[in-house]
């Protein structure tokens, strides 16, 4: 498994055999665009599927993992698109079935925290802040309305998506949002990798992943269809679904009419 061109968005690096290392590489903020996107679903979707592959540590490139998706991205000429795109991401990677480990460092937000919270651990520094802000621009996140249920308990995720807040990466941990603190989550991901998942067969880790995920995916790409026609279908009419993509886009506070 080769490293990526310096061009791409994401860095693929083979750390040593059986375990990759795949890098979001649009520092600071490594926005989760439409190019980010395709080229993680691309990821996924091939090099992921080696036979011999049997961990993808997923990481930020500089101070943070993700600020998130693209914020223009979500206007109304473009949600529609943007929306179906970010979720075959996480189609792809159900469907690689390959143990993937989040290094969470600084930020990581919204589609960010999507992402991360849809793999099978998240190894976080105590600098890591966590957290669903798009309601403060009048929107919802779908993927993190099914998943962090799954992850923190129904009660502790609306929370987060009801207030837009963070929390810190102990606060993370004590909600069951992230597996483990360290000083450094990169070493930590990587000896949990060594010590729990490369001796075992590829082949196994995979049906296993598979299993332990039948019920959950098929409930959350059901439920996720639905999500995407609320989202497109009603919250994209009202008044304040726009006014706060665009007031965060002009840099101003958003007047909201509550409709």
């Amino acid at each position: 498994m080769s490293t990526t061109q310096a061009t791409s968005p994401i860095r693929v690096q083979e750390l040593e055999p059986g375990l990759a290392r795949v890098q979001l590489a649009r520092p600071k903020a490594n926005v989760l665009d439409a190019a980010m996107t395709a080229a993680l679903q691309g990821f996924f979707a091939g090099p992921a599927r080696a036979p011999a592959l049997k961990a993808v540590l997923l990481e930020g490139e500089g101070p943070h993992f993700s600020f998130g998706a693209s914020v223009a991205e979500h206007l109304p000429e473009s949600v529609a698109g943007m929306l179906r795109t970010f979720h075959g991401l996480f189609h792809a990677m159900a469907d690689a079935a390959v143990p993937v480990l989040a290094v969470v460092r600084g930020q990581c937000l919204g589609g960010g925290l999507e992402l991360a919270a849809f793999c099978q651990r998240i190894f976080a520094a105590p600098d890591a802040r966590l957290g669903q802000p798009e309601i403060k621009l009048g929107v919802f996140a779908p993927v993190a309305s099914l998943l962090l249920p799954e992850r923190m308990g129904r009660g502790r995720a609306e929370d987060l998506l009801l207030s837009g807040r963070t929390l810190t990466a102990e606060e993370a941990r004590a909600a069951g949002l992230v597996d483990e603190v360290a000083e450094d989550p990169a070493a930590a991901a990587l000896a949990y990798a060594r010590t729990h998942l490369l001796p075992l067969s590829a082949a196994s880790l995979r049906h296993a992943v598979r299993a332990a995920r039948e019920a959950f995916t098929a409930r959350l790409f059901r439920d996720l269809a639905g999500l995407e026609q609320l989202y497109l279908g009603s919250l994209v009419a009202t008044h304040d679904a726009n006014e706060g993509i665009r007031s965060f886009l002009e840099k101003r506070t958003p007047q909201w009419r509550n409709a």
